[in-house]
Order: C-alpha cells, then structure tokens, then sequence
C-alpha cells in the first residue's frame, strides 16, 4: 500500500524530529558557508526534512547542500553517500525518544523501550522509517548504512538491559541475543512495511509476554521465583 506523501514543510521541527545540537559536535574546522558545527546541524536538518518532504529516492546530495546552505564537498567531509547522512539524520532524531529505561526487570525495559517505538511507528516517522528499510532491498548503501549506524547501536543498548536480566536470574545466560532482538522487533517492521494489522500497544504487550514467557521457562531462578511467590 503507497502511504501518502506528507505536506511540504521547510523545517526540521515540522517534520516532528529536530535533531538536538549535541549530534552536530566533533566536527573538523573547515571552509564552508555556516561554520560547523552549525553547518553539520544545517545538514542533517535539511537531510531529515527532504526525506519527509521528497523521499529517498528522489532527494540528493546537491538538494541536501542547497537546503542546508553549504557546499557539495562540506556534505562529503563527513558522509561517504547520500544513504549514510540519510540514515545519521533520521536517527539522530528519533533515537533521544526511544530510549531503554532501567525499570528494574528486563520484560518491563523492553516493553516500555518498544512501546515508544511502536507510538513513533505510527506517525510520520513510520511512514521515514518504512521509507529506509525498502530501500535497504535495492541499495546496497542504505544496506550497510542501516545495520552499521542503527542496528548495532541499538542492539548495544538493548544488550545492557539483557544483561541486566541475566545478572538477575530472569533470563537464561545461555540466551541467543540476537534471536531475542529478531522475535521482538522482526514483528513490529513487519506490520510498519505490510499494514495488515495495527502497531497497537495491545500488540506490543502481547508480544513482550508471549517472547519473555518462552524465554522465563527456561530460567531456573526465574521459575524458582515464581514457584515461591
């Protein structure tokens, strides 16, 4: 199903994801018409809205350097290709909003963690997001883009908080970790790409229980814990 193409905006606050200062710092003194790392912040802005405005596929490099007011070569001094700032860009603004929380158990950091992303999934930055996965089929670029600057930062963070429930006996410490990110997420961009069902918090609940209840079984101090409750 073609999801609709949003109204132009021409700032990165209309597109929901402003992209904080912080994400523009450690940037190499240079010529360039905005000084960095006002210049690097002006590029991700415009990279972020023109992904929302225009698409992937037609958005460029050149439009990316005119939006942002900075030259051609200023891009290329911190990105190899138009999939890479792509991909900095989109999640430098989300990833602040959907953090792992440390609740104290490893099922609630998760559901708490995958609610925010499912509530993100149903907005604009779903439709973005479904945008950078189908391209991850046709581009090698966005490929490696995706999996090297998403996907292993987030499977960092989500490593701590099943570590976390390993240390406290709710998990198994033989447990397959990317597995476990695969059965809980692979669901959620499953419904993002195909629409056939909502991206509910229902959803989402189910989900968590239905993976963490397989998993528990095979935790001897977690089952000892719920015997003795």
């Amino acid at each position: 199903m073609k999801r609709a193409k949003p109204t132009r905006t021409h700032t990165a606050a209309a597109t929901g994801s402003a992209i904080a200062r912080g994400d523009a710092d450690d940037c190499p003194h240079g010529p360039g018409r905005p000084r960095c790392p006002h210049a690097k912040l002006a590029i991700l802005e415009a990279a972020l809205a023109l992904l929302r405005d225009d698409g992937f596929w037609e958005m460029s490099i050149e439009a990316i350097a005119e939006r942002a007011g900075v030259s051609k070569a200023t891009v290329y001094r911190w990105w190899p290709n138009k999939a890479s700032l792509v991909v900095d860009a989109f999640f430098a603004a989300i990833s602040p909003r959907i953090p792992f929380p440390d609740t104290g158990s490893a099922r609630e950091d998760f559901a708490a963690q995958m609610e925010r992303v499912a509530k993100e999934m149903r907005g604009p930055t779903g439709a973005m997001l479904a945008q950078l996965v189908t391209a991850t089929q046709c581009d090698p670029s966005m490929r490696a883009a995706f999996r090297e600057r998403w996907l292993r930062p987030r499977r960092a963070e989500g490593t701590d908080a099943v570590r976390r429930g390993i240390a406290r006996g709710e998990l198994p410490e033989d447990l397959d970790i990317e597995f476990l990110f695969d059965a809980l997420y692979g669901p959620l961009y499953l419904r993002l790409l195909f629409e056939h069902q909502p991206i509910s918090t229902a959803f989402v609940r189910d989900l968590v229980t239905t993976v963490f209840g397989g998993l528990t079984q095979r935790s001897p101090r977690a089952s000892r814990g719920k015997r003795s409750a």
